[in-house]
């Protein structure tokens, strides 16, 4: 069975403890919480105070996705805040194991994320030691960006290379999910999909149990 991990970045932060619980309510047990810095994306979004500040309200898991400069920097940061599992981009890690081997030493799951037009082989030999590969199925920095139709290929070819590797980390997908494509995402091998929009947008609930079904 999969989950979808619904994305603060489109939440309303002006309500943001109120859709909280409408999530939470309404059967969501993943968060998805990008931290962006505006130089490893071209935007910023919240930081650890903020984090720290919602953790106290709500039991679903953090799962805090590093799209930054040198995450290796706020590892510690991210764990005291309430994180359960912190992704780093490989893009962004020119040690990246060590980032992998920091993240669990933090007592936190481990993933690493790949960019739309990163190849798989970057994962070769990391994957047996992470929790957690997220690949990016739109170009990351904002929100309510259309899906990469080629990435289903990149789906399929990434459980290729679990096999090949005798591992099974969790695959998760973040861009342009929506209730029309999660299927399709899912059939192609997802176990985790992250949905900022197509959470937010109308009734929440509503769209949270539509993709419980799916998932």
């Amino acid at each position: 069975m999969g989950k979808i991990a619904p994305s603060i970045l489109a939440a309303d932060f002006g309500k943001l403890g109120d859709q909280l619980m409408q999530i939470e309510r309404a059967g969501a047990e993943v968060l998805h919480i990008d931290v962006m810095d505006g130089v490893f994306v071209p935007n910023i979004s919240i930081g650890f105070p903020v984090i720290r500040s919602i953790r106290s309200y709500t039991q679903m898991i953090f799962d805090v996705h590093m799209m930054v400069q040198n995450p290796e920097n706020y590892i510690k940061m991210a764990a005291e805040a309430g994180a359960d599992s912190i992704t780093v981009h490989q893009e962004a890690c020119p040690h990246l194991h060590r980032a992998i081997c920091r993240i669990k030493e933090e007592g936190c799951k481990a993933g690493v994320a790949l960019n739309p037009a990163t190849s798989l082989h970057m994962l070769e030999y990391v994957v047996k030691d992470v929790d957690i590969v997220l690949l990016m199925t739109v170009n990351p920095g904002f929100g309510g960006q259309s899906f990469i139709p080629e990435m289903i290929d990149k789906i399929r070819e990434c459980h290729e290379l679990f096999a090949r590797k005798n591992c099974s980390p969790l695959l998760e997908l973040d861009g342009g999910i929506t209730l029309e494509n999660a299927g399709e995402c899912m059939q192609a091998g997802a176990d985790i999909l992250v949905a900022g929009s197509s959470v937010f947008r109308n009734d929440i609930q509503a769209n949270i149990q539509k993709f419980n079904r799916i998932v």
